[in-house]
């Protein structure tokens, strides 16, 4: 089942379509209340800004936190830059070391690489074939200099999804701040900022059906307090954490999308499990073989390989029915082979032979069983071209 003329939307992991519901949530806050919420000396700020608390208390609610522990940011990608460079400046007296993980988002990646180039040192934990890190390799990797630990709730290619729980209460338990890039989880599995320890937790609406442009920073505001040395210069707003005026309509969304996904979490992931396990039943059947854990992972994701087949070879077949990816939406440009994928172990070939799946919202079962034929059919074309 196609939506008119364009391809069936599988790509879930990269961006969501925003929900109609929340659409209608932000619609009059480009029209009649358009005020800036940093404006208050009249009806039309005052309004703009009521609706960003309001939004913020109910963000906050969806994840455990308090309102003010909520910085609002442009995404995922700003709140990891704010969290790890401003937890590195804030804390440089107390050391020096921030331990990551190598299958991270290039967010954190690139900003652990850029600690290094300016004298931080930084501790990448290996995974092992399913995604996972040891947790005796993180206990043994701290040191009396390390700041900052910074491990995410799921993998944004293989979907993979670490125990955040226990890495946090390590954290705690060696006085170390504990940061998680929790874009993928956020709104797809239950996330308690407080039950699982979590010092800063970056998140962003578009992944979870809201408008693009606007994520999120919490920031734990007691036991620990973490402070954040100043990354960013302008107004006070956001406790100075990120100034500039506020995006409004897109924070109104944001929270709407939060609701909605706190509301239908539960039901929406059984049903999504159960179109990716058929989908994953159908390209076995062709020889598919299944990247990340199996069991803990993230409802709607599927990553797989076809061995010998190249991975773009597929995408670039099916393109004009199915709308699939190789892997991070961030990096599907470079020609370098996926590193989550290499980092399991599977070596490159594998990488180059994989694409990514992802089911959402408005997926139904018969789009699921009309993709996962044309990917067979697309598998099998390639096969008969290069046999």
């Amino acid at each position: 089942m196609r939506q008119g003329s364009r391809p069936v939307y599988l790509d879930h992991n990269a961006t969501t379509p925003i929900d109609p519901r929340v659409l209608d949530a932000m619609l009059p806050y480009f029209e009649d209340n358009f005020g800036n919420a940093a404006s208050i000396d009249h009806l039309y700020g005052s309004t703009a800004s009521s609706a960003v608390e309001s939004s913020r208390k109910e963000i906050s609610r969806t994840i455990g936190a308090r309102p003010d522990e909520i910085v609002f940011t442009s995404g995922a990608t700003e709140s990891d830059n704010l969290a790890i460079l401003g937890a590195m400046e804030a804390y440089k007296d107390r050391g020096d070391h921030m331990i990551t993980c190598v299958t991270e988002h290039e967010a954190v990646l690139s900003t652990a690489r850029h600690l290094e180039s300016i004298g931080k040192k930084v501790t990448y934990l290996p995974v092992d074939n399913l995604g996972h890190i040891s947790i005796d390799e993180l206990d043994a990797a701290i040191t009396d200099r390390t700041v900052l630990i910074s491990v995410m709730a799921a993998n944004n290619e293989i979907g993979t999804i670490h125990d955040i729980g226990r890495i946090g209460r390590l954290a705690h338990e060696r006085t170390v701040l504990f940061h998680t890039d929790a874009a993928q989880a956020v709104g797809h599995m239950p996330v308690d900022v407080r039950q699982m320890d979590i010092d800063l937790m970056s998140f962003s609406a578009h992944k979870v059906y809201g408008p693009k442009g606007i994520g999120a920073l919490y920031m734990r505001g007691s036991r620990p307090m973490v402070r954040l040395g100043g990354m960013m210069h302008g107004g006070g707003q956001e406790r100075g954490v990120r100034p500039g005026t506020l995006n409004v309509p897109a924070i109104v969304g944001f929270a709407k999308a939060m609701s909605i996904a706190a509301e239908v979490m539960h039901d929406e992931n059984k049903t999504m499990k159960r179109q990716a396990a058929r989908m994953l039943e159908i390209l076995q059947e062709e020889g598919a073989l299944l990247n990340g854990d199996g069991r803990r992972r993230l409802a709607g994701n599927l990553n797989v390989c076809f061995p010998g087949i190249e991975g773009k070879a597929i995408i670039n077949s099916v393109s004009d029915r199915i709308a699939i990816s190789a892997g991070s939406a961030c990096t599907t440009q470079s020609v370098e082979p996926s590193h989550v994928i290499v980092a399991l172990g599977h070596g490159e070939q594998r990488a180059y032979s994989s694409i990514r799946i992802g089911i959402g919202r408005f997926n139904d079962s018969d789009q699921v069983e009309f993709s996962a034929r044309k990917i067979i059919d697309a598998v099998k074309n390639i096969e008969g071209i290069n046999a």
